[in-house]
């Protein structure tokens, strides 16, 4: 099993290059769209929110009465469980930070300069050449925005990635046979990878149900697990709030135990 996410910037060529790996591969094709429909059916949230949450500026979903970091938690929990059990191409939003930490991950970074993008967004979306500047501008900007003020990257930083690929340069079949042979070499599913993303799973999945969890204020509180010793992190308004996380964290199979190192502001 392999996991490969594809990181782009607006019309770079991210998604076509996605779709032929996963066909050479026999891989799951994974996108943003139906990571959102995921989460939303798991955590009965509005894939509206998720979306809000996920792809617009910071400021929106505050503005709304909204907390940013409650559909996130749903969003990395759904996108954990998807690559499970699954050989995964995710493009879209984020995959390379939802990921964070699972080792056999190979995360590209498609790049392709402004002509090029210009010219994919006039054919695709059938509008003019200013409209496409326009477009591309005004998403890269949010981009950029949500990326700083959620995890505290600039998303075009390149050590974030294990590959980075100019598609103006390098065709779609040329870019697929590099990435599926350093996917074959160095991003293979081992043991204890696999023990890793059995550990995040179940901690996203408490953190996601304690996120929305009406009766708790969950702004800093962190889950770790490890063979089924689940660590409970962060602050909490009360104690019973405290407690809540607690008999929230029990209620989920294979849950062994509880340590609760949380404190109360």
């Amino acid at each position: 099993m392999a996991i490969i996410t594809i990181s782009r910037g607006t019309y770079s060529g991210g998604r076509e290059l996605a779709k032929y790996l996963a066909g050479e591969l026999g891989y799951r094709l994974l996108s943003h769209e139906e990571l959102f429909t995921i989460a939303a059916n798991e955590f009965s949230v509005s894939e509206e929110k998720l979306e809000n949450a996920l792809m617009h500026k910071p400021g929106l979903l505050e503005r709304l009465g909204l907390k940013r970091i409650h559909y996130l938690a749903s969003i990395t929990a759904a996108m954990t469980e998807a690559v499970q059990s699954d050989n995964v191409v995710y493009y879209g939003y984020a995959g390379h930070l939802l990921l964070h930490g699972v080792p056999h991950h190979l995360r590209v970074k498609i790049l392709a300069d402004m002509e090029y993008r210009i010219k994919l967004t006039m054919e695709r979306e059938n509008i003019s050449r200013k409209a496409a500047i326009q477009r591309i501008h005004k998403i890269d900007v949010e981009r950029e925005k949500w990326c700083s003020s959620v995890y505290g990257f600039d998303r075009n930083d390149l050590s974030l990635y294990d590959l980075a690929i100019n598609l103006e340069r390098i065709s779609i079949p040329d870019a697929a046979t590099t990435i599926i042979e350093l996917a074959r070499i160095g991003f293979q599913t081992t043991p204890q990878a696999r023990k890793i993303v059995d550990d995040m799973v179940l901690a996203n999945e408490i953190r996601a149900k304690i996120a929305l969890a009406p009766d708790i204020s969950d702004d800093h509180i962190e889950v770790v697990a490890c063979d089924g010793v689940v660590t409970l992190k962060g602050r909490v308004p009360s104690v019973n709030e405290a407690n809540e996380c607690r008999t929230l964290a029990r209620q989920f199979p294979g849950v062994k135990k509880i340590n609760s190192k949380m404190r109360i502001r």
